[in-house]
Formats: structure tokens, sequence, C-alpha cells
């Protein structure tokens, strides 16, 4: 099954010149949903980790449902002030400003093997200060995984871990 075929794209979302490849087509495809976890938890599962980091908020509807399906652990990285109690921080740079993302003090034990998921990989920037985040807090990060890739942004190369996704997008 080709996942593309299963992705939809919208021209000029969220403003002109941007196209959006929106997942919501392969959420409500079951079949294709189901082939989509499948792969995902191949590439992810050879990682051999102990919990699963989804980047809010998408990410959130990648790694929930493969942490269930491979009997692992599940934890939220959110944007500031978004999550209850005590957190840790991390603030990075965006093209224009800065923004922070953040994790519960107490997700994650020092040494646990950390995969860390979105939907899709564009800069890199967030999916890179995630992973600074989870390190900073004694978590061993083995890889991380998106469902889309923009190839052409080179987001990969801000990544210091192994990287996979199912679907490159070249332009």
């Amino acid at each position: 099954m080709n996942i593309k075929d299963h992705i939809r794209s919208i021209p000029d979302f969220p403003k002109p010149g941007i196209l959006f490849y929106d997942i919501s087509t392969l959420l409500a495809h079951p079949d294709a949903w189901q082939v989509t976890m499948g792969r995902m938890a191949k590439l992810i599962s050879r990682h051999q980790p102990d919990v699963l980091a989804g980047i809010e908020s998408r990410g959130f509807l990648i790694a929930a449902p493969l942490a269930l399906k491979l009997g692992l652990g599940f934890i939220m990285v959110r944007k500031k002030g978004k999550l209850p109690g005590k957190t840790i921080r991390h603030e990075y740079a965006l093209e224009y400003g800065t923004d922070t993302v953040e994790v519960q003090h107490d997700a994650i034990r020092k040494g646990d093997r950390v995969v860390v998921l979105d939907d899709l990989l564009a800069t890199g920037g967030t999916l890179n200060a995630a992973v600074e985040l989870l390190n900073k807090m004694g978590a061993e990060v083995v890889g991380a995984a998106c469902l889309i890739e923009l190839a052409f942004l080179n987001g990969r190369a801000k990544l210091s871990i192994p990287f996979d996704s199912l679907v490159v997008y070249d332009q």
C-alpha cells in the first residue's frame, strides 16, 4: 500500500505559498492507518525503546497508538504552559524569536531509552528541541521518526540521532 495515496495535499494552508500535508484522510481510512502503524512499529522497534515521546499535537496521534501496540510507555512533549505540575523546559530558536517545549519532570527515568515521534519533519527545530530536552532529563534518545519528511527543508541534518520516515516529499 502506498501511504502517500492517503495523505491529502492542501495548497495555501495555513497561508499562501504553503502546501499542507493533511494526515486526517489517512487517519480516517482504517486499512491505511493500520498499515501505517505497522510500518512505524517496525521502524521504531529496532531501537528497543522503553518509552515513546510524542510532540504536540499530531505527534500524539502517532506515538500513543504505537506505544499501546508495542507495550511501551508514552509521554507528551508540549508547548510551554500546557502540562500540569512541575515541568522541565527547553527553549529553542525559531526563524523569528524563540519557543519552548516541556515535559513533566517525572515523565521518564534516567537512562530510559526514548524514541521521539511526530507527524512531520520540516526544518527539524522542534524535533531537535525535544531530543535536547529529553537528553537534559537523563533519557537516552535512541531515535526519532515521523510519518512525513519534507526532505527539501533538510531538517534531518539538525538531528544527531537515527531518523526514519515513511513518506518523503522532495519539493
